[in-house]
C-alpha cells in the first residue's frame, strides 16, 4: 500500500489505548494521526506513557478536537456507554469511517441483553451495524463492517478454541464452566483501592463471581451455535500480575465423540489459524508463553470423568484480548493481510 491509512485512538490514555499505540508503531501501512485523552488534553503522550517517547506521535486532545477529515478509521478504546456516543456522533459526522469499538458497547446483539448487564444503550440504532470481532469465527462478516465489536478479553480466550470445538460437533455446549486468571491490566488503569499493591500482591481472588458481563458474550455465542439458550458458568480471578489470561474450561464431549477427535478438530483448527497454537504439553500453556503477543495458546485432554474434557488457553489480555484482535480486524476490513504488524515473539524470561 502506497499510502498509509489515517487512524485516530480515542482513549489513547489507558492500557488498551497505549497498547495500540505500541502495535500501530509496528504497522507498515498505519499512521497515527490523533490520539485523545480528555483528562489529559494538551500533554505529549510521552508525558503518560514515557515508554512511547521518540515516535513523533501527535499530543493528546479531547475527543471533540479531533478532525475527521481524510480519517481512515477510529479505535474506540473508551469505557463503556462512553463509546456508544462517541460512535453515534462519528457515524453521523464520517459515514465511511470504519470503527473499531474495543469496549463493550457494541458486542451484545440485543440490546435488552446489554441493558441487562450494562445499563441504558444510548445508540441503539446503530446496534444492527455491529459485527462481532472474534476474528478467527467472523472472518467474512468482519471485513465489510462499518462498526467492529471487538469481544472481551476473557470471551477471546474462552470461545477462540471452544467455538472451533463446538461449530464441528464435538462438544454438549449445555455444560461449560470456565475458571478464568487474569492480570491486573484488565481493570484498566484508573487507580482503585481494590487494585493497589497491598491488596493485590502475595494471592489472589475471585471476583464478579456469577456475575461477571462477559458472562454474556459467553452465552450469546454458545447459543448462538447451538439454536437454544444456552448458559455457561463463569468465574474470574485476579492474579498478581500485570498481563495475561490463563482459562481452564469444563464440558462434555457430544455423545459419540472421543476426546482424539476433538483433539483433531483443534489441531486443524491451529493449523490453519495463524494465531492459534496447541501447546506441546497442557503445562506449556502459560501466560509467559504469549505475553505481547496476538497468539492463543491451547491444549485439550481428557477429564478423568467419562466423557468429560479439559481445555486450556493462554492469551495476553491487553493484546489478543484487546489491541491485538482490534489491529487484527482492522486488517481484513482494510483488505491487508491479517498478520501485518502482528508478527509479535514474546519476551522471555
Amino acid at each position: 500500500m502506497s499510502q498509509k491509512l489515517k487512524v485516530a485512538i480515542f482513549g489513547a490514555s489507558g492500557y488498551t489505548g497505549a497498547e495500540s499505540i505500541r502495535l500501530m508503531l509496528g504497522h507498515p501501512a498505519v499512521e497515527i494521526v490523533a490520539l485523545t485523552g480528555e483528562s489529559k488534553a494538551g500533554q505529549p503522550i510521552d508525558a503518560v506513557y514515557p515508554h512511547l517517547a521518540g515516535f513523533g506521535l501527535p499530543d493528546l486532545v479531547r475527543i471533540d478536537d479531533v478532525s475527521l477529515r481524510g480519517l481512515d478509521a477510529a479505535f474506540l478504546c473508551l469505557p463503556h456507554a462512553t463509546t456508544q456516543k462517541v460512535a453515534a456522533r462519528l457515524r453521523a459526522a464520517a459515514p465511511d469511517l470504519r470503527l473499531i469499538d474495543l469496549s463493550a458497547d457494541f458486542r451484545l446483539r440485543d440490546v435488552g441483553a446489554y441493558e441487562s448487564w450494562y445499563g441504558e444503550h444510548f445508540a441503539p440504532v446503530l446496534q444492527p451495524e455491529a459485527v462481532y470481532g472474534l476474528t478467527e469465527h467472523y472472518r467474512e462478516d468482519i471485513r465489510n463492517a462499518p462498526i467492529i465489536a471487538c469481544p472481551g478479553c476473557y470471551p477471546t480466550n474462552i470461545l477462540v478454541p471452544l467455538l472451533a470445538l463446538q461449530e464441528a460437533g464435538m462438544i454438549d455446549p449445555s455444560r461449560i464452566i470456565a475458571d478464568s486468571k487474569s492480570g491486573t491490566s484488565g481493570a484498566g488503569r484508573k487507580g482503585s483501592e481494590a487494585l493497589s499493591h497491598s491488596e493485590v500482591s502475595e494471592g489472589f481472588h475471585a471476583y464478579g463471581v456469577a456475575a461477571h458481563r462477559h458472562t454474556a458474550e459467553l452465552d450469546q455465542e454458545l447459543s448462538a451455535r447451538a439454536g437454544r439458550a444456552v448458559r455457561a458458568t463463569f468465574t474470574p480471578h485476579l492474579v498478581p500480575m500485570n498481563r495475561g489470561i490463563l482459562s481452564t474450561i469444563y464440558g462434555d464431549l457430544a455423545d459419540g465423540v472421543g476426546i482424539a477427535q476433538a483433539q483433531a478438530v483443534l489441531d486443524d483448527f491451529a493449523a490453519r489459524e495463524a494465531f492459534v497454537h496447541r501447546a506441546a504439553a497442557p503445562a506449556a500453556v502459560a501466560t509467559r508463553a504469549v505475553r505481547g503477543t496476538n497468539r492463543v495458546l491451547i491444549d485439550l485432554v481428557p477429564d478423568r470423568r467419562e466423557g468429560g474434557f479439559i481445555l486450556l488457553s493462554a492469551i495476553d489480555n491487553l493484546t489478543k484480548g484487546s489491541s491485538g484482535q482490534a489491529l487484527q480486524n482492522f486488517n481484513l476490513a482494510f483488505g491487508l493481510e491479517e498478520q501485518t504488524g502482528l508478527h509479535l515473539v514474546t519476551a522471555f524470561p
